[in-house]
């Protein structure tokens, strides 16, 4: 089908991520429903939804500009571009409600952690076209009574999606929330993954992610991961994308200099909001399963299969595992703690 600006657009799972996205959108005059859950719904539609960034962007986008959906059939019916905004372990559920409601020229973005979303899609949305993208910044949601639930873009980016859909891009780019098209998406959804190794240690940390990156002890947890998935990488002949210019060998490297120096040559990536954390921490402090087999679980799967050893990645997924069971938040472990495992 032809993407226009005119085309209907559906956030299948909007939470803090989808919210953004479809906030900017609407503030930008795009036709955008919401398919999100009950309460968060209810929050939306009498006071709005409030996006803001770090650059000091921040509007409201008032309910009159905004479709919300709780039921699938009502909001995939009509879609043209539904972007993919779920948890990777709900991917395949909601696969089967866009095959279910959607029409079959609708074309489908994921915009998820992890690298094989798009192919889960793929496989039970044919024929419709899926598209894989990656989204390089994190999104804090914060909300109170009486107000517009708000979604801040805690770092800078730029989201890249694949070639091959004509308008797309245009479509979606808009201020906020930029786009661009990728000529290797899946080696660039490599490099997000590397790279997304540090949700873990956030979360096990309980640290806003600028102080956490600000200490070398967390870092070198972060790049002997990288180098793990790097190897694992190498062994399987995929080669990652650089991300936001930087290769992520180069990314494993800085992480090891001393603070001074790494506080000088990593001024971007240290260029977050200073409350921001990772997505991980927020599922375990709300108590909900995390992504962990999904970001360090596929470095560990790919290490196995060429007989590389994974030490460190496999034992921060049983630190997030025992984190999990517990159900008590965020454990608080300092690096030392997380070494004395391996």
């Amino acid at each position: 089908m032809a993407v226009n600006l005119d085309s209907r657009i559906v956030i299948a799972g909007a939470g803090s991520i989808g919210c953004y996205i479809g906030g900017c959108l609407a503030a930008a005059g795009r036709n955008v429903t919401l398919l999100l859950r009950e309460h968060l719904a209810e929050a939306i539609s009498r006071h709005g939804l409030r996006v803001s960034d770090l650059g000091g962007g921040d509007e409201t986008v008032q309910p009159s500009s905004l479709k919300l959906a709780t039921d699938p059939a009502t909001a995939l019916s009509a879609a043209d571009v539904v972007l993919v905004t779920v948890k990777c372990r709900h991917t395949h559920h909601v696969a089967e409600s866009i095959a279910r409601h959607a029409p079959e020229d609708a074309v489908v973005l994921s915009l998820q952690n992890g690298v094989n979303n798009a192919a889960v899609l793929g496989e039970i949305l044919r024929p419709r076209r899926v598209v894989a993208g990656m989204i390089p910044f994190n999104v804090v949601q914060t909300r109170k009574d009486g107000e517009a639930p708000r979604f801040h873009r805690a770092s800078s980016g730029t989201v890249q999606i694949g070639h091959g859909v004509q308008g797309l891009r245009g479509l979606l780019d808009v201020p906020g929330a930029p786009f661009a098209e990728h000529a290797d998406i899946d080696a660039l959804l490599w490099s997000k993954l590397l790279v997304n190794l540090n949700n873990a240690l956030n979360a096990l940390s309980d640290l806003p992610l600028a102080k956490e990156l600000g200490d070398r002890r967390w870092r070198l947890l972060l790049s002997r991961q990288m180098h793990e998935g790097l190897a694992a990488l190498r062994a399987s002949g995929i080669y990652p994308a650089r991300i936001e210019g930087v290769s992520p060998r180069l990314i494993a490297f800085a992480l090891r200099l001393r603070d001074p120096v790494f506080g000088l040559v990593a001024r971007r990536m240290l260029a977050v909001d200073p409350s921001a954390r990772s997505s991980m921490w927020e599922d375990l402090e709300a108590r909900r399963p995390t992504e962990i087999d999904y970001i360090q679980g596929e470095v560990i799967r790919l290490a196995d299969t060429h007989g590389l050893p994974a030490p460190v990645n496999r034992r921060v997924r049983e630190c997030i595992k025992e984190a999990e069971a517990a159900a008590h938040g965020s454990p608080r472990l300092d690096p030392a703690t997380i070494k004395a495992g391996l």
